[in-house]
């Protein structure tokens, strides 16, 4: 009786086909997926002005809301978004949220909705550094 040899090699011809034929589909795949695009600025090119100083609201920690320029110290979310719409009047003014601490995280994401839903494109979060 003859005795078999064990082979230990491993055979890599099918992981080099997979890896080929990965290779393949993510080359013809990949220049079709965007990703977000955001303008630079080319050299040479003057930067656009800002359309003045950004609408600053404020959320205490009681809840209440208060829009810095000129508004009353104590608005609901639907007033205070009414605000910053006669503030904006046309133009593309940024607006910035800055919430005390204590202030539910909840209620700036519903802010942030109310605001978004009006049609306000530039609005940010003010955060303070260092802890």
């Amino acid at each position: 009786m003859r005795h078999r040899k064990l082979m230990n090699q491993i055979n890599v011809v099918p992981f080099i086909d997979v890896m080929l034929v990965l290779l393949i589909v993510f080359m013809i795949a990949t220049p079709s997926m965007r990703t977000g695009e955001i303008e630079l600025p080319s050299v040479g090119q003057a930067l656009t002005p800002t359309q003045g100083d950004p609408i600053e609201v404020v959320i205490r920690a009681n809840g209440n809301l208060s829009v810095r320029e000129g508004g009353d110290g104590r608005l609901n979310r639907d007033a205070a978004v009414r605000r910053i719409q006669e503030l904006q009047r046309g133009r593309d003014r940024p607006v910035v949220i800055a919430a005390d601490r204590a202030v539910r995280y909840e209620e700036v994401v519903n802010l942030l909705g109310a605001l978004h839903a009006a049609g306000v494109k530039r609005v940010g979060l003010a955060a303070r550094e260092g802890s």
